[in-house]
């Protein structure tokens, strides 16, 4: 899989990357057959954001994972960098066993 990290308004510190590439990587149980046909190519965005309405930093996580023509898509945001990292890869992670359900129901059904 290849990952491409990106901080906006933060510094992208060696813990933090590290912190995201154990997280991403983890999900790679998940990828294993569209990684036998193709590249898959994962996007993760981490940002920090002001929100008027919320006291502190805001930190916007997202995760795109092109699965050849399909993108699979999840975003968080939260008050520390750590849980919006957590709570992407939780929501990548049951949209990654829905869509692999749903494709192979598809396939039995022909």
């Amino acid at each position: 899989m290849n990952l491409d990290i990106k901080a906006t308004n933060l510094e992208l510190t060696p813990a933090i990357k590290t912190y995201i590439e154990e997280k991403v990587s983890g999900l790679s149980k998940f990828l294993v057959k569209w990684e036998k046909i193709g590249d898959v190519n994962a996007r993760f965005e981490l940002a920090k954001t002001t929100n008027h309405h919320n006291k502190g930093e805001v930190f916007h996580a997202e995760l795109n994972i092109n699965l050849g023509e399909q993108m699979i898509r999840a975003e968080h945001s939260a008050d520390d960098a750590y849980k919006a990292i957590d709570k992407v890869k939780d929501i990548i992670k049951e949209e990654l066993i829905d869509f692999k359900e749903v494709k192979e129901a598809k396939e039995k059904s022909k």
